[in-house]
């Protein structure tokens, strides 16, 4: 007889995709029983990793499958723990683990138990997996670009002005290299615990020195720890330039900078009504010239607008779809004092486009304003 956990997450994980732990006991005199159940006692914290508490959160319970085991998918549990804003909290992010048991009536309908196993602690963030991706891959194994929480490919810009964010994740001596074209290489230092939950992802704030371009890199110590990521300096064009920031699958920002022709638009909705017309409450009836026989009695306000890139590769396509399952998105509209105002993506197609077909790619997208024109509750 033998009990134990076939298959578990890894150490960092994904919290919108599968989270899987599955069970097996090879006693089949007490498997085959109807009563007989697994069992996963479900704990999550936040803090230190021992930190764990007394009593389990959620208790799941399942039948054994055909292949008398139990499979236990805790994603939606820990996926619904992520409620504050990245913009908030950027070190959102929450360890968890499980005690797994098994449990079943015997003859005289007494409820047994067997023995418990309890899995290794794990790091669960707001982000999640790509279809076709390995159930329960770390983290770490998605992105090349590890520690810094980035999946973008494509060589990026920046103009003027212009600062970037980069969320990294803590592991040991890590520190990020900006190295900037015919200027001093600098580095910052990533300082936060590798144990405690709100220090996890740390923000480095970069502002290019020049407009000739840069890279980034993690470093440990003096080796490169990931891939470059390459920024190249665009001039401004003589249109406004509308920044736009959002979540990213890692639970991270990506920046872009749609600088063709913008669009706003402001949109009323009235609702109305006939009121009474007359002074009814006077000796003699009379009504007033200024009285009206249509009266407003709810205004609602929806803002829009329309953004277009200009050329970009085709390297921006997977970026771009980020962008239109992202949660969370912002209109930095003033940069200089880290201004920003809500917004969320309307558009629902994205049409890809590659440079063979399409030769010149460009992309427009439709906004609405996250916040209402009046101050209303």
């Amino acid at each position: 007889m033998s009990f134990s956990i076939t298959q578990e997450p890894e150490e960092i994980v994904a919290s919108q995709s599968p989270i899987v732990f599955t069970v097996y006991e090879t006693d089949t005199a007490i498997t085959t029983t109807g009563s007989f159940q697994y069992v996963n006692e479900l704990y999550y914290w936040t803090g230190s990793s021992t930190n764990s508490g007394s009593e389990a959160q959620y208790t799941l319970v399942k039948y054994p499958n055909q292949n008398s085991r139990g499979i236990f998918d805790v994603s939606k549990v820990l996926n619904s723990l992520f409620v504050q804003p990245v913009e908030e909290n950027p070190s959102q992010t929450f360890y968890f683990a499980v005690d797994a048991y098994y449990q079943w009536r015997d003859g005289s309908n007494t409820l047994k138990t067997g023995s418990h196993v309890i899995s290794d602690t794990y790091t669960v963030v707001d982000s999640y997996g790509l279809w076709g991706e390995p159930i329960n891959e770390a983290l770490y194994d998605k992105t090349e670009f590890w520690p810094i929480l980035a999946s973008n490919v494509a060589t990026q810009s920046y103009t003027d002005n212009n600062f970037i964010d980069f969320q990294v994740w803590t592991s040991g001596s890590t520190s990020l290299r900006f190295t900037p074209t015919g200027a001093a290489t600098t580095f910052e230092s990533i300082t936060g615990s590798n144990d405690l939950t709100n220090e996890k992802i740390q923000t480095v704030r970069y502002t290019p020195p020049n407009d000739n371009g840069f890279y980034v890199t993690a470093m440990n110590v003096l080796t490169e720890a990931s891939e470059r990521i390459y920024f190249d300096y665009k001039c401004p064009t003589k249109y406004d330039n509308i920044r736009i920031k959002w979540k990213n699958r890692f639970g991270a920002f990506d920046f872009f900078n749609f600088d063709l022709v913008s669009r706003e638009q402001f949109k009323v909705t009235r609702q109305k009504y006939q009121p009474q017309l007359g002074n009814w409450n006077s000796t003699q009836f009379s009504y007033n010239d200024y009285d009206s026989q249509i009266q407003n009695y709810l205004t609602d306000t929806d803002q829009t607008i329309r953004v277009n890139s200009d050329y970009v590769s085709q390297d921006y396509n997977d970026t771009f779809k980020e962008l239109m399952v992202s949660d969370e998105i912002y209109w930095i509209y003033d940069e200089s004092n880290n201004d920003i105002r809500p917004i969320s993506i309307d558009t629902s197609t994205l049409t890809i486009k590659t440079n063979v077909v399409n030769k010149l790619i460009q992309y427009a997208f439709d906004f609405t304003y996250g916040q209402p024109y009046k101050l209303q509750m």
